[in-house]
């Protein structure tokens, strides 16, 4: 392996003799290792990769992929892995055949050209601590790594030995025909070879999720239960986990001036507690205000990238509003950017555990206290509502329901994540709430979102303990304990039946997604005891 991976400033760090990059396989063209912040933004720059803004934010653009591609990611089939796997759409097999003459093709591309790489860990407790390689053709794919990954102090960096490397080729296109591929891009990885390959696509946030996926089939292993939530500490050192899909407000309503952010994104449940998988945070920037939500607004600058974000070509200041690329816009920053995060990355057990829900069809009740069974059927459902125009051909809600919050990175079978959770979440006596964050009085395009204000006030009513003595009731389609009132939230927006112009209307309405829950959970039904299959929906 190099042994010349520093932080450096200007170009040093940069050579082009012979270098090995991985188990033996040698690149000849000119290598960037660890460069500082600053001289990846320069490199970017001179390259064309981007541009400044007036904070000095890198900006970036993807092209044709603004976000994941799903059906493009490939797990390689091998004698170690093969049978603990899932199979299917979301773990799609590749033969090792296929895998290791694809992989010749990418290091012939790569082969002669600039290269710049990360050296970094994930997971911030050092007892589970993932080193790990990141290689790209691109510099600001490195400086997007640098933002997300544990940074190591620059004296650890000498000799520095990956476990793991992600190989980036944005530029390759792949061939269907001939590497067994869906489409010009691919993600593919070998647990075997512990390599993560990517090409043709420059959407950063692959690089990320595949690190993701490989910690969710290494850490149950260790008695790890590996998360897709955010996290904050108070002022007490109590612990919440904020559980939720894009665009449900994880990343937003753990950004808390009153409390310690630990992470937005990944994290770990140990039997010492809460830590996080990364290093940095990847919010959503779609109609981000320096009012709404200033912890995010105040972190991108020098050091960030904002990824497919408008920026204006006189002022150079980002126009959040504007969704012309996609409404997947992306700011990555270093977590300490965040003024009152929390620098050790960890947290003790969580006190409360939010599942974020953002109802479009407005039937669910904004805030519920749920039984560990419930908590365990809602886990398992993963539910969310996709957001008309969000997605070309989306013009209604659509129901959507991601296992355990994070079915596209899960390996394992669902089970062994719920069982994980059901096992810390009773040792450690953590109360599971469900909080709406979605619409109210009828549905996307009828009604109103919930206001921000409210769903702030719900969350701080759950974290002070102001709920204690508070009626909850079960609604009487969902069977979710439903509270009679909050601080600071109106009495009626807390009885979404009410809210509604026609009572009727949100009875057929909240019957039809009860019945999407009930045929989602058919998948699930064989490995779960009678209290967790009776917890869903009564209607």
């Amino acid at each position: 392996m190099a042994s010349n991976h520093q932080e450096a400033p200007g170009k040093q760090g940069s050579g082009s003799s012979p270098t090995p990059l991985l188990a033996g396989l040698v690149h000849t063209g000119k290598l960037h290792a660890n460069l500082s912040v600053a001289a990846l933004v320069e490199e970017s720059l001179e390259r064309g990769e981007g541009t400044l803004t007036n904070k000095g934010a890198l900006a970036a653009y993807t092209g044709e992929r603004t976000g994941r591609s799903p059906k493009d990611r490939f797990i390689v089939e091998e004698a170690g892995t093969k049978g603990e796997i899932v199979w299917g759409p979301v773990n799609q097999p590749m033969p090792a055949s296929l895998f290791e003459k694809l992989l010749e093709r990418v290091l012939a591309y790569l082969q002669g050209r600039e290269l710049f790489t990360f050296d970094g860990w994930a997971c911030a407790d050092p007892k589970y601590r993932l080193p790990l390689r990141v290689i790209a053709e691109e510099a600001w794919h490195a400086l997007f790594a640098k933002c997300l990954f544990l940074r190591p102090p620059r004296e650890e960096l000498a000799g520095f030995q990956p476990q793991w490397t992600v190989l980036v080729a944005s530029g390759m296109q792949a061939d269907p025909n001939r590497d067994g591929t869906r489409s010009a891009a691919f993600i593919l990885l070998s647990f075997e070879r512990k390599l993560i390959v990517v090409g043709g696509t420059r959407y950063a946030g692959e690089i990320k999720k595949a690190i993701f996926t490989v910690l969710n089939f290494l850490l149950p292993q260790r008695g790890v239960f590996p998360m897709h939530c955010s996290a904050n500490v108070g002022p007490a050192g109590e612990t919440t986990l904020f559980f939720g899909l894009s665009g449900t407000g994880k990343t937003t309503l753990s950004a808390d001036p009153e409390r310690r952010l630990i992470g937005d994104d990944e994290h770990g449940w140990s039997d010492d507690g809460v830590f996080n998988l990364e290093g940095g945070c990847y919010a959503k920037t779609i109609r981000l205000s320096k009012e709404g939500e200033p912890q995010i607004y105040h972190a991108i600058r020098f050091g960030s990238v904002l990824e497919n974000v408008v920026i204006d070509p006189v002022t150079r200041r980002p126009r959040y509003d504007d969704d012309r690329y996609t409404e997947n816009t992306r700011a990555a920053y270093p977590v300490d950017f965040i003024d009152n995060c929390e620098r050790s990355g960890r947290g003790g057990h969580p006190t409360n555990i939010l599942y974020l829900t953002c109802d479009a069809f407005g039937v669910l009740p904004p805030l519920s206290r749920l039984t560990p069974e419930q908590a365990l059927y809602h886990f398992l459902s993963g539910y969310t509502a996709k957001i008309a125009g969000t997605e070309a051909g989306v013009t209604q809600p659509e129901a959507t329901f991601s296992t355990c919050f994070a079915l596209p990175f899960l390996p394992l079978p669902p089970a062994r994540y719920a069982e994980l959770l059901d096992q810390k979440m009773r040792k450690h006596n953590a109360q599971v709430w469900l909080v709406n964050t979605g619409w109210t009085g009828g549905p996307q395009g009828q009604g109103r979102r919930i206001p921000l204000q409210c769903t702030r006030a719900m969350v701080r009513a759950i974290l002070n303990g102001s709920l204690a003595n508070v009626p909850f009731t079960p609604d009487p389609i969902f069977g979710l304990p439903a509270a009679a009132s909050c601080p600071d939230v109106p009495p009626e927006l807390l009885k979404p039946r009410t809210t509604w112009s026609a009572p009727s209307a949100y009875d057929a309405r909240a019957k039809h997604l009860a019945g999407l829950f009930a045929t989602n959970f058919k998948q699930h039904a064989a490995g779960v005891g009678d209290g967790v299959r009776e917890a869903g929906p009564r209607g």
